[in-house]
């Protein structure tokens, strides 16, 4: 997964640049370091975000249809982290667009447009990785109800009267 990677990267960047305490040895490069990785989990993020909804729909639709002895106890909680980091996630990417509107019409310098992106890409890496940790648990629950038996619909047999059927009335 794209995710795990920017975050697999990040861990090793910050592994190297970072005293024994955590501190960065130079502040400004792993402020940008950061900014970077905020800015790739963002991306790496948007083509799930848009169908998000319905993925999340779909899970707990399928999470009610499988059998109990098969769902996993994490999953009910993992979904709920899920549904309220992409809340959030919406309201920052609506905040942004508001934002980024009224740029239009202050014309603010390109500093200030980076640094609003910035801004938005730092509260939302949190989230993000909440998606990069528990969104595995979507695809894990739609394997499980692929897998489980399709349930058997029993229809009534209607009778309709003799003549109903042939067409020809007796």
């Amino acid at each position: 997964m794209q995710s795990e990677m920017i975050l697999a990267s990040w861990d090793s960047y910050s592994e190297k640049h970072t005293d024994t305490d955590g501190w960065p040895y130079d502040d400004e490069s792993y402020g940008w370091r950061k900014v970077q990785r905020d800015a790739q989990t963002w991306r790496a993020f948007e083509p799930v975000r848009r169908p998000a909804r319905e993925l999340l729909a779909t899970a707990r639709f399928q999470l009610q249809h499988i059998a109990a002895g098969d769902v996993d106890s994490r999953w009910p909680w993992q979904l709920g982290e899920l549904a309220k980091a992409l809340d959030r996630l919406e309201a920052l990417n609506t905040e942004w667009t508001e934002t980024r509107e009224a740029m239009r019409t202050s014309r603010p310098a390109h500093e200030q447009v980076i640094d609003g992106l910035a801004e938005r890409n730092a509260e939302a890496w949190g989230y993000l990785d909440t998606w990069a940790t528990h969104g595995h648990a979507i695809l894990d629950l739609h394997v499980v109800a692929l897998k489980a038996p399709a349930p058997v619909a029993v229809a009534e047999p209607t009778q309709q009267p003799a003549a109903s059927r042939s067409g020809v009335r007796r």
